[in-house]
């Protein structure tokens, strides 16, 4: 318990310093929209083909049941970020990123060390293949929900060849073939992933910085927003599990997973679109802040 809420904590203090250096105009909004393209276009394909270029690949008998896991996860997350922002006190135009908010969460920052935390290292394996449909549906879904115009969710072909969706499908392809790069290769990959989870807290911390702390506090839809992200959804997620007899390691994993809070990538990509950065940056704060006390909470049901 100790070790998770020291991870949580070690986390949120990335998002403090970057808090503190916006105030103090080292960084600025300009500073954090170039960011945000480096980390979208460049750090995170290069974390998830980190991912993959290790000493050892994963186990490809395990991929497949974890894979469908990870999916159906993932429709249930979705699912809920479609419909439940229909019944959310918010503008029509707002409901996108409620649905964002509702869908996805920070598994890639703060729940790979969360799961090394509390089921081992070891676990990190599992999280990475449940994870994977994230990585997949975040940039299609993500982007869908939060550029819409005025609640029409417009499709853009685009986004299945952005960078980080080729680096999800080269990272795929490198596990079907077994394939296990050279140092010369993967270090360079490894070295900018790993830049990925800072910069996006110190991007974070630097958007908070730039609303007045009145408005951080957020309204009900977003203290509701956050009671369904961090805690109800997950625990439905678990009752199907258990229901479906899922691996109970496994189902514990993932519900771990479904419980992070709101992923940064709705920071960036709201910065991107230029459109919901405050409510983005309240969910983000809320969610981050609370899921110190929820995700603790959260294991006393596995």
């Amino acid at each position: 318990m100790n070790a998770i809420v020291t991870q949580m904590i070690i986390l949120f203090i990335l998002v403090v310093v970057g808090y503190v250096i916006s105030k103090k105009k080292m960084i600025d909004a300009e500073f954090d929209r170039k960011l945000s393209v480096f980390v979208i276009n460049i750090a995170c394909p290069s974390l998830i083909l980190s991912s993959v270029m290790g000493d050892t690949l994963p186990d490809k008998h395990l991929i497949l049941p974890l894979l469908i896991v990870g999916f159906a996860t993932y429709v249930i997350l979705i699912g809920a970020g479609f419909l439940l922002p229909r019944y959310l006190p918010v503008k029509v135009s707002d409901r996108g990123i409620y649905s964002f908010m509702l869908a996805f969460g920070n598994v890639g920052f703060i729940g790979y060390p969360i799961v090394a935390s509390i089921f081992g290292a070891s676990a990190v394996f599992y999280a990475s293949i449940l994870n994977f449909p994230s990585t997949l549906l975040i940039f299609v879904f993500g982007t869908l929900f939060i550029s819409g115009d005025q609640g029409k969710m417009k499709f853009k072909w685009e986004t299945l060849y952005c960078p980080a969706m080729i680096a999800s499908y080269l990272s795929i392809l490198i596990v079907a073939t077994g394939w296990v790069p050279p140092k010369v290769i993967s270090t360079p990959f490894t070295l900018l992933g790993n830049m990925t989870v800072p910069s996006a807290l110190l991007i974070i911390g630097s958007s908070i910085a730039q609303i007045p702390i009145r408005r951080m506090l957020g309204t009900s839809s977003i203290y509701i927003t956050a009671a369904l992200r961090l805690f109800i959804v997950p625990l439905f997620i678990l009752y199907l599990s258990r229901l479906c007899r899922v691996d109970s390691t496994i189902a514990d994993i993932n519900v771990v997973l479904a419980a992070m809070p709101v992923a940064s990538y709705g920071t960036l990509f709201c910065i991107q679109y230029e459109k919901g950065e405050t409510i983005m940056a309240q969910g983000t704060f809320i969610t981050t802040l609370l899921s110190v006390v929820t995700i603790p909470l959260l294991t006393l049901f596995l």
